[in-house]
């Protein structure tokens, strides 16, 4: 014989469940939101009218990039031509360089994951990963000091790269 519930007790039933599917509603949304906000995390912005990110760059630069790319951005010699083991030298970041003719982005990314995710298959570089080492922070204020040692009209070009790539 099947038992029936009182009604009190099936409206208090009804109501755990519902209270359990609200719940369950608000915690998949705040998840959905968080992985929308960070999930996909891009960087910040790139910006050389930020002192502070500019000499928080400076500093960074000079500790983990110069001793290869130069104290004054101006890359290792002869950086067109391939070395003895094959693989080029680091360029220039200074305005003589092509630094400023990627967008953003993919600078971001080339710092933080290393050259061979954007470079055809098979390249081969001496410029290694910095994920784990430098944060994102870190490397964007990177970028941001690059930057901002560009003359203006590089900087205007690197602006309107940067629009039309639709980066950050």
């Amino acid at each position: 014989m099947t038992q029936r519930m009182k009604p009190a007790d099936a409206k208090a039933a009804k109501g755990s469940i519902t209270r359990w599917l609200v719940a369950a509603g608000a915690a998949a949304a705040i998840l959905a939101l968080a992985w929308w906000q960070f999930g996909d995390a891009k960087p910040g912005r790139i910006d050389p009218d930020d002192a502070r990110l500019v000499a928080l760059g400076r500093e960074v630069y000079a500790k983990h990039c110069a001793s290869c790319h130069g104290a004054n951005l101006e890359g290792q010699p002869d950086w067109r031509s391939r070395g003895p083991n094959g693989r080029m030298p680091a360029p220039p970041h200074d305005a003589s360089g092509h630094t400023w003719h990627h967008p953003g982005d993919v600078l971001f990314g080339i710092v933080k994951e290393g050259v061979q995710k954007y470079a055809p298959p098979g390249y081969q570089s001496d410029m290694p990963a910095y994920a784990g080492v430098l944060s994102d922070e870190q490397i964007v204020a990177v970028l941001s000091y690059v930057k901002s040692t560009w003359p203006a009209d590089v900087r205007r070009r690197h602006d309107e790269l940067e629009r039309l790539a639709g980066s950050r």
